[in-house]
């Protein structure tokens, strides 16, 4: 009897197949070569880029949404909002036009492609993301179409295959009337038109800048930004469905949940990492214990009230103590400053129980003694915003945290007035940004309301760009720059070249 072993395949007869023929490996690991300077976000990217580049393109990206956000907030117009936002994206996402023939281009468009990608991963988990990262990738991609070169705009346009309908004259001469209405030309003039369905231009609709018939919107050839950026956003938000599927995929992959988990919390407010040449500040002497009632007046919020309640009580609890003492050390109070700033607010309490009890956070605090994070004498650095945003609610007697989220609104309202802010206007925004939950917008609200001739002046004389005067998200980045905006022409203080914050 012979026994067939049916499992064995001879080798010649053995099907090979070619790692490279099996699905999807035409792309994998290829370098996409962009054309346009605009692009529909259709086709993922397949080559590789390392961990930090994952994480940096898209905080660079993130921080452009949130400053195009915070234009939103602040009701500034079109124009205003594209004069603003123009030195934010040359400084993190710069994407020029191919007539500029620059040799960065494709590294530009490459990481313009990336990090949208990431974003998209980052906040597909919830309906108000999704909806949140739409309207401002909406708010981009409009920004940058009226900016495009008008003939690489219509390249653009040609190669995305819309499906509209180009009317012809007898409809013209049918519609004539409707048409003239809409169109606002003289008599005599011309223009195209084209026809859709009228839901794909619901703001045209809106306006009333199209004629509606049989279900076909009828759109002057002057309005064909609206389509394309109404297309855009239809195939976004259907694209963005498609991922909140595939993301419980992705739990999995311990390396990239972790930064997608805090890039969707930094939609709250962008987080800024400290870097402790921060803390050399031009034009200011080194700092002393007693300087720091004088230095509070140029804090933000969330400090003056750890101060004001500290120079009350004589009395700070454990996270206001931590919270306020990073602060300290950020704006460049030594460690032995620091001791001393302690031991005096906490006057009411003996040697032996301040040495026993706070010194040696103090220490800990500055890494001066501990292991961990203060293994290499670095300490903890300062919170930014978004962890004062995200940490828990202060309890009873508690004084950390952000105010503009921790406050009662009248409570709030009070504090701003007993610091010198009357302005009713003002203080009706804050309201409302507080109602909102957007406690950042609030505070930047109340710091240009408090720096408005500064911060005219510096606009008006080119000193500082609209990239130095971006959205505070780091209590430090509020002192510093109000610091440097109240002593403007005294020695540097007028240079604002050290007021970047690390992302």
């Amino acid at each position: 009897m012979i026994r067939h072993d049916y499992s064995r395949v001879e080798p010649k007869r053995r099907a090979y197949i070619d790692p490279k023929k099996k699905q999807f490996a035409k792309v994998e690991f290829q370098q996409q070569e962009y054309k346009h300077r605009l692009n529909y976000y259709v086709l993922p990217p397949t080559a590789e880029i390392t961990l930090e580049e994952f994480e940096t393109w898209a905080i660079n990206r993130l921080k452009v949404l949130s400053e195009l956000e915070a234009c939103s907030f602040r009701n500034r117009s079109p124009e205003e909002t594209a004069e603003y936002m123009k030195s934010i994206l040359d400084k993190y996402l710069p994407l020029r036009s191919n007539s500029s023939r620059s040799r960065d281009l494709q590294e530009e468009r490459r990481k313009d492609h990336y990090s949208h990608f990431i974003l998209r991963l980052a906040f597909s988990s919830t309906e108000d993301l999704r909806r949140r990262f739409s309207r401002l990738e909406t708010m981009l991609f409009r920004l940058r179409f009226k900016e495009d070169d008008l003939r690489e705009r219509q390249d653009f346009v040609s190669s995305l295959n819309l499906e509209w309908e180009e009317v012809g004259d007898d409809e013209k001469r049918e519609l004539k009337e409707a048409l003239a209405a809409v169109s606002g030309l003289k008599k005599g003039e011309e223009q195209g038109w084209f026809k859709v369905d009228f839901e794909r231009v619901p703001e045209l609709v809106e306006q009333r800048k199209v004629v509606l018939k049989r279900g076909k919107a009828y759109v002057p050839q002057r309005e064909q930004m609206s389509l394309v950026v109404a297309e855009f956003t239809k195939r976004l938000d259907d694209a963005l469905e498609l991922t909140a599927r595939a993301l419980p995929r992705l739990d999995e992959d311990d390396r990239l949940a972790p930064i997608l988990a805090h890039l969707s919390q930094s939609f709250m407010a962008p987080d800024a990492a400290y870097s402790s040449s921060d803390a050399n500040i031009d034009g200011l002497s080194t700092i002393t214990a007693p300087a720091i009632d004088n230095l509070s007046q140029h804090f933000p919020l969330c400090m003056q009230n750890l101060h004001q309640t500290l120079r009350r009580d004589s009395h700070l609890k454990h996270f206001g103590r931590l919270q306020y003492t990073l602060f300290l050390k950020g704006i460049g109070l030594s460690l032995e400053e620091c001791i001393v700033f302690w031991r005096r607010s906490f006057k009411l309490i003996q040697d032996d129980k301040f040495n026993k009890e706070y010194r040696y956070n103090i220490r800990h605090s500055y890494g001066d003694v501990g292991g961990d994070a203060n293994r290499r004498g670095r300490g903890y650095t300062p919170y930014s915003c978004q962890k004062l945003l995200t940490e828990p609610l202060p309890g009873p007697g508690q004084a950390h945290g952000c105010p503009y989220r921790t406050f009662e609104p009248d409570n709030l309202i009070a504090m701003l007035q007993r610091t010198g802010v009357s302005d009713r206007d003002l203080l009706k925004g804050v309201r409302e940004d507080v109602g909102k939950q957007r406690y950042h917008v609030a505070c930047n609200r109340v710091f240009e309301h408090s720096h408005k001739k500064e911060m005219k002046k510096v606009k008006d004389d080119g000193t500082w760009s609209a990239a130095d005067l971006d959205t505070i998200v780091h209590p430090n980045t509020y002192f510093k720059r109000s610091w440097l905006l109240k002593h403007l022409g005294e020695g540097n203080a007028g240079v604002v070249n050290g007021d970047k914050m690390e992302e």
